[in-house]
């Protein structure tokens, strides 16, 4: 861990970063104001613009800096591994466990998809990629136990499974019929390992 003392400068930018993420989580992107921001973080107006030349590039380096995936890759990296199964099971419990940790995150993603059409995720992509080519390799290693899918196409249907478990989660988790299907998660988790055919062997 780096103990090096922050500048003034850096101290100020976490402070109108620090804003900036309250006022949206509270009010929505575009309702936050720049002298808002500049306000809740104890800066003039004039102040804020030293550090950022507008309020997108405030949001660019919110996202970037909030993503969860620093958070979310060690975690899937340290899975167990003993055979792709059991892997699959343990990273995407994982995932969804630290994912419902971070409600503020799913808040952030939505603003990037409805204000900024998704401008910000190449940025994302680009930070995130180099830290995900060893969960990727790991995918990759699999050969003879996995079908032969390309592992950044495994990879990335395992993110938008179990992403989308989180969201309906989120979304229609209250709901009574839902709440009475127990374990569905684990269901999420057949899904993805072996499909929703019947096997013909044992139908």
């Amino acid at each position: 861990m780096d103990d090096t003392p922050l500048t003034k400068g850096e101290r100020t930018r976490q402070a109108v970063m620090q804003a900036a993420y309250d006022l949206f989580l509270e009010h929505g992107y575009a309702a936050a104001s720049m002298r808002q921001i500049a306000e809740r973080a104890g800066l003039a107006l004039g102040g804020i613009y030293n550090h950022f030349p507008n309020k997108e590039a405030i949001f660019s380096e919110l996202i970037l800096d909030r993503h969860p995936y620093r958070q979310i890759l060690p975690i899937m990296l340290n899975a167990p591994a003993d055979d792709p199964e059991s892997f699959v099971r343990s990273a995407a419990q994982a995932m969804v466990a630290e994912l419902g940790k971070r409600p503020d995150f799913i808040k952030l993603m939505l603003i990037e998809i409805v204000e900024f059409n998704g401008r910000n995720m190449p940025k994302i992509m680009e930070s995130v990629l180099p830290e995900v080519l060893p969960l990727v390799q790991r995918f990759g290693q699999q050969k003879g136990l996995l079908r032969d899918i390309p592992p950044f196409i495994f990879f990335r249907a395992f993110l938008g499974l179990f992403f989308s478990y989180y969201i309906t989660e989120l979304l229609i988790g209250d709901t009574p019929i839902i709440q009475t299907q127990s374990h569905a998660l684990d269901h999420f988790i057949e899904i993805f390992l072996h499909g929703v055919l019947a096997n013909k062997e044992t139908a």
